[in-house]
């Protein structure tokens, strides 16, 4: 399989704070990877660098096969990033958002465009509403339709359900889910297990400013001590392998 991000010995520090020790994972082409970690573990440190926000101090890493340091123009121009809060105008409706992207990306008909998104992201009955008017969820879905505008290969989603209720979240994802079904490379953060069980192809773990795990969920599933079979067999759940996979690595 092509590979959408490769990324190799990345290193990255604040003053005396070493946040990034060594990282390396591939994310292939039309597929969802998910990185999970924790609070500070160096989730955000790593998408700012892939999206040429940061500068790493050492190490490698290719975004559509331009490298991030050397060729970042190619990289913005290939990618879109939704960070952790919603980068909406609330003063506009959702229509005149979408259509001020579509003509900052001076594309031709930015009206269509609009019509098409808000469509797709289920907000047509509310695209002449202020956004100010919006519930969380609707904010989200509309702050990721306007990442779609200029078919963006490959779009990085940091941590998009942070804050979100249950219900607002399940649309979220199935709004992910149909973006890798349409061939779109899906990077997402993210601290809640759950999402990364329900949505990712890959899931790398990164603890300490390591990838200390990475593979399917089937992979990280043997990586967890055998169950013990009675009447019947126990899976695991992500959140038991996370801390299964955290704690062997604190004894060492």
């Amino acid at each position: 399989m092509e590979k959408a991000i490769q990324v190799k010995g990345l290193q990255k520090s604040y003053k005396k704070f070493h946040v990034l020790k060594g990282v390396d994972f591939e994310v292939e082409k039309g597929s969802i990877f998910a990185l999970l970690g924790s609070n500070g573990a160096g989730k955000t440190t790593i998408v700012k660098i892939l999206t040429t926000l940061l500068k790493q101090d050492s190490g490698a890493a290719t975004v559509n096969g331009f490298d991030v340091a050397a060729r970042p123009d190619y990289v913005r121009q290939s990618i879109s990033l939704t960070g952790q809060f919603a980068a909406v105008d609330e003063i506009l409706t959702g229509r005149e958002n979408l259509i001020m992207i579509a003509k900052l990306r001076h594309l031709a008909n930015p009206r269509q465009i609009a019509d098409d998104l808000l469509k797709r992201f289920g907000l047509i009955d509310a695209g002449d509403r202020r956004v100010s008017t919006y519930s969380g969820g609707m904010h989200r879905r509309l702050d990721i339709a306007m990442s779609l505008i200029g078919n963006p290969q490959l779009i990085f989603l940091d941590e998009p359900t942070t804050g979100l209720d249950p219900e607002a979240r399940i649309k979220v994802w199935k709004t992910v889910k149909e973006l890798a079904e349409g061939g779109t490379t899906v990077f997402l953060t993210t601290q809640y297990l759950e999402e990364a069980e329900q949505l990712a192809d890959r899931i790398a773990i990164l603890h300490e400013g390591k990838i200390i795990a990475n593979g399917t969920l089937d992979e990280l599933k043997r990586l967890f001590p055998p169950a013990k079979v009675e009447y019947v067999e126990k899976q695991p759940t992500l959140e038991e392998i996370f801390l299964a996979i955290i704690g062997k690595k604190e004894e060492k």
